[in-house]
């Protein structure tokens, strides 16, 4: 393996550092871990119960304060009041009682803390300003967000809530997360908060913190496709040059932590980033004229006679567009191209509405049978029920994907507080399979708190199926093919009082048939054919908001095609919006590709920076868990963890402002330095290559420097099992410059449908190099890459023993440089009982 003498002084540098810390650090005495599986040796954890996003940070008093949203009553979301620990080194946590409590009226919900060092408020005294609390007031009764003030007089120990909030109600449900700061030049206090629905920031002027003006707003912009939460703006100089400050906007969407860099003045956000432009190429259809052009075709009623003409999308090119919702979602049909020849690598196009992806072989109505219930009438006769469901009756709803007016839905009295079971009347199974549409909570049977439709055989449960964790039915199907001949029942069991999510569950249709039911081709679309057969496809965004798509059509070149758009969907953002099909050399990027990201994992989340650190840093710390899964991830009495603290600062990357975050240092303080291993240079083949180090209680630092040498990807696997059948992929792709994070082989994965994932981020080689710093607690792993330009945030449970590590090589030979392990002292102990 040959490297450059640049490649070499980087690692003799990465080495250098290395020995500097252990230089000037006395080892940590080793610390016994907490009987916890899944505590966390150095992230802060509630001691019970839970906690989501981080509220309030502030260093103030000598002491960094860490408010956050905190359930006192259970450990999943809900009842949300601010729970509250100080620090004086960011690691090292002391719970306190909770800050500002919820009552019977509100709930409290995401905000920040100020230091009213001036009284500008009149909250305080004549010796001593307060600290003021901005938070979302959320009132049980009318859903309502509106922002709301608390102080504390006494260093943030107590609070009292303000007898006139709250201070600022727009009359919106869709209002928070408000971020408050002190804008020196113009002596006033600045709001940023989020109009999550509309994708945007408003920012307003105050003097008092009590009375407050808008400004501005910033947005939509960037990703749309899921509502903005928890926004912060902050100054950062770029480079360290005082004189080239610019100002960062973050916002939190879709499971992530967006940034925009740009200016500020006072009252204007404004995004240095140019407005994207797609690649040029030979546009198929841009929508523009009247019709929709030669040999375009239509059947259905969904897509009418033309293209619309109005200005109620945001993305489209010029004037025109294709837009199915008319009057309203239920008109169905489909618009196809007249055929073109596939001459370049991509397709890309616009596309929007509803997020219904195409389903090869999928139903488009009942599967042929006997129906034994369809809940179309008043009563149920010859079913029982238990609970709260003894009197239980069809609902008349609109659900997606339901049949006709009536489902069985166990939303009874108290909605997903009802529980109890209700059983058909006996009948004879004369055909292998029973079809089914479910809805609702995903609570399989045989976990906690079941939501399920079983199958009765001889009072045992012989086949079982439950709902998809939404409100949209789709088939599913019992298997009674072992049992034709014998009696049974269906018992439809809600045990789940939504703690945990979906806390009840639909049913409908019920149908003896002698094939599988596929899931509903409810489809949104757009679909590109060869021959008749889809061979590409793609769905719309849940949105209003037209996204950037691109299909590769490498392998498809010469070939006759023909693109069609299609709306199979009756509900539910059951239209489809598309424009600009354009043929070109070069992908069109989405706005998720485009987008800035703080952290590129599924695990953090609510990220917001703290006021007042010492020395102007701007330390940021975020929520690591997802609301994909978050109510189930397998901890026991308590939920939620903080990520370590990070440092951002703001440098020049490929000739743009980016954000790059170190570790904040004092989590160095916690290494046990003599418990380091040391892992030798070595070519790693192709393969894998088990190595003799392990990261013992699995909270240590892994730092690492590879060279690529000739593979296509290399990396590790960490958190590996004795047998090599689980661990965690880190990899790197060398062609397209892709660091990967794959948690799907790692332990424990099926609590959730939602939380297998590979996760990417794009991040150059330094001269062949890649030099990362991994982070790992127990059930966490942070990764950061070439000195914290990127990094990758996801949760694991790995199984108990898992903390093998291996080297990993494909399509060639790479290299490692070094790698050492440093175990990190346990933080927490003694904290908890647990």
């Amino acid at each position: 393996m040959k490297t450059s003498q640049r490649a070499f002084a980087l690692i003799a540098a990465s080495l250098l550092s290395l020995a500097g810390i252990a230089a000037g650090m006395a080892p940590a005495a080793a610390e016994p871990a907490t009987t916890s599986d899944t505590r966390p040796n150095y992230h802060y954890t509630p001691q019970q119960n839970w906690m989501n996003d981080p509220n309030g940070l502030i260093y103030y008093g000598g002491k960094y304060h860490l408010f956050y949203q905190y359930n006192a009553t259970g450990d999943t979301g809900g009842n949300a009041s601010w729970g509250h620990a100080v620090s004086t080194d960011l690691t090292h946590w002391q719970q306190l009682p909770i800050a500002i409590p919820s009552d019977a009226d509100e709930e409290v919900w995401s905000g920040s803390v100020v230091d009213d060092s001036k009284n500008t408020s009149g909250l305080g005294t004549a010796k001593r300003g307060p600290l003021v609390a901005v938070y979302t007031s959320a009132p049980r009764a009318t859903g309502i967000q509106r922002q709301s003030i608390a102080f504390s007089i006494d260093g943030g120990t107590t609070w009292t809530k303000y007898a006139a909030n709250p201070v600022l109600d727009i009359g919106s449900h869709n209002f928070r997360d408000p971020k408050v700061f002190w804008y020196a030049p113009a002596n006033e206090w600045r709001m940023v908060v989020a109009l999550s629905d509309q994708r945007k920031a408003a920012i307003y002027s105050s003097s008092n913190l009590k009375d407050w003006t808008e400004k501005s707003e910033f947005g939509p912009d960037g990703v749309t496709s899921a509502v903005w939460e928890c926004p912060d703006l902050f100054p950062l100089q770029l480079d360290g040059k005082a004189s080239s400050t610019k100002w960062v906007l973050t916002v939190n969407v879709a499971g992530k932590a967006e940034y925009f860099v740009g200016t500020f003045d006072g009252t204007t956000f404004t995004d240095d980033e140019p407005p994207y432009a797609a690649p040029a190429g030979t546009v198929l259809n841009d929508f523009e004229a009247t019709g929709y052009g030669s040999g375009w075709t239509t059947t259905g009623t969904a897509f009418g006679n033309g293209s619309a003409h109005d200005t109620g999308v945001s993305g489209s090119l010029g004037a025109g567009y294709v837009d199915t919702f008319h009057n309203s979602d239920a008109e169905t049909g489909t618009l196809t191209s007249s055929v073109f020849t596939i001459d370049k690598k991509k397709l890309n196009f616009l596309l929007a509405g509803g997020d219904h992806p195409y389903v090869e072989g999928g139903s488009i109505g009942a599967p042929p049978g006997e129906t034994f219930q369809d809940f179309e009438g008043d009563a149920l006769p010859g079913w029982t029920g238990t609970g709260d469901f003894t009197k239980i009756a069809p609902s008349k709803e609109s659900l997606s994907g339901q049949l006709g007016g009536g489902v069985l839905d166990t939303c009874q009295a108290g909605c997903d507080s009802a529980q109890g079971t209700l059983t058909s009347q006996t009948f004879t199974i004369t055909h292998p399979y029973i079809d089914l549409l479910t809805a609702g909570g995903q609570h399989p049977w045989g976990q906690n708190n079941p939501t399920a439709v079983n199958l009765v055989v001889n009072g045992q449960v012989v086949a079982s199926v439950t709902g998809n964790d939404s409100g949209s039915m789709d088939w599913v199907h019992l298997d009674a093919s072992a049992h034709i001949g014998q009696t049974a029942t269906l018992q439809v069991v809600d045990q789940s009082d939504g703690s945990a999510g979906w806390g009840h569950m639909m049913v409908d249709n019920i149908v003896f048939s002698d094939t599988i039911a596929q899931r509903w081709n409810s489809e949104t679309g757009a679909n590109l054919l060869v021959n008749g057969t889809v061979v590409r496809t793609a769905t719309g965004n849940d949105s209003g908001t037209l996204d950037w798509h691109s299909w590769d059509l490498s392998d498809l070149q010469g070939k006759q095609a023909q693109v069609q758009l299609v709306d199979l969907n009756s509900g539910g953002w059951g239209h489809l919006i598309a424009d600009q099909f354009t043929l070109a050399d070069q992908a069109a990027l989405s706005s998720t590709q485009r987008a800035h990201w703080i952290d590129n994992g599924r695990d953090f989340y609510a990220a917001v920076t703290f006021n007042d650190a010492p020395s102007n840093q701007r330390i940021a710390l975020a929520w690591m868990n997802n609301w994909d899964y978050a109510n189930t991830i397998p901890s026991a009495g308590w939920r939620g963890t903080q990520s370590v603290p990070r440092i951002l600062s703001l440098r020049t990357v490929d000739g743009q402002p980016r954000i790059v975050q170190t570790v904040a240092p004092q989590v160095s303080a916690l290494a046990q330095l003599k418990q380091l291993q040391v892992a030798p240079p070595t070519t790693i083949p192709a393969g894998t290559k088990k190595l003799k180090v392990t990261t013992t209680t699995n909270a240590v630092r892994v730092d690492a420097v590879f060279a690529a040498g000739t593979a296509k990807n290399f990396g590790l696997q960490l958190f590996r099992s004795a047998d090599g059948s689980q661990y965690v992929g880190v990899s790197y792709d060398t062609a397209t410059r892709t660091l990967s994070l794959d948690r799907t082989h790692a332990g424990n994965v099926g609590f959730s449908s939602a939380f297998p994932s590979v996760d990417s981020a794009v991040v150059p080689l330094d001269h062949g190099l890649l030099r990362l710093e991994l982070y790992l607690d127990k059930t966490s792993i942070e990764t950061f890459a070439q000195g914290g330009r990127a990094s990758i945030t996801d949760l694991v449970f790995p199984a108990a023993g898992s903390n093998g590590v291996a080297l990993t090589a494909q399509g060639g030979t790479a290299g490692l440089a070094f790698l050492t392990v440093t175990p990190l002292a346990n933080a927490m102990s003694g904290k908890y009982s647990d």
